[in-house]
């Protein structure tokens, strides 16, 4: 049988193609693989270390909820008791006060909007996430404004936030 025939017929164009087309197929697959495999470890290790880089407890939520030892030293959360035109004023947990530098890279969220900065007002509740710089202050990446919770959802003997 004469080679050039079998390599020319289009039964074995049709297996190449075909084991080609397999190939191709297993990298996607693989491909896929490889990022879901990625995806779910950060998916992991961000859960892991979200109380870590977000300032929540030392110890993780789950542990020790009557503890106050948040760091705030990469966000706050408080209240406004001052506006700037790019900063603002929070007093903050143990009414320590805290300025917050607004860059144009900083989103204001509130609930599902982002506002500008005059849209705050003096006595919103905030969570700012963002960096420290030299000067003391935090400069903000997110701001997220919450919304007053409604009356009795913190508890029978507490139906109001307290606002000085």
């Amino acid at each position: 049988m004469n080679t050039n025939k079998i390599f020319q017929s289009s039964l074995f164009k049709g297996f190449l193609f075909g084991l080609l087309g397999f190939l191709i197929l297993v990298f996607v697959f693989k491909v896929g693989e490889i990022v879901g495999i990625k995806k779910a470890d950060f998916s992991c290790r961000w859960s892991n270390n979200y109380h870590q880089n977000f300032g929540g407890p030392r110890q993780g939520f789950m542990q020790g909820f009557g503890d106050r030892d948040f760091i705030e030293a990469n966000g706050v959360v408080g209240q406004i008791i001052q506006l700037g035109t790019s900063t603002i004023s929070i007093k903050g947990r143990g009414d320590i006060e805290k300025i917050v530098v607004i860059t144009a890279s900083t989103t204001i969220n509130s609930l599902n909007q982002t506002i500008q900065i005059s849209d705050l007002k003096v006595d919103d509740m905030l969570v700012v996430i963002g960096q420290g710089n030299n000067q003391g202050q935090i400069e903000a990446k997110l701001i997220r404004v919450m919304p007053v919770p409604p009356v009795g959802f913190l508890g029978p003997n507490r139906n109001k936030i307290e606002r000085n």
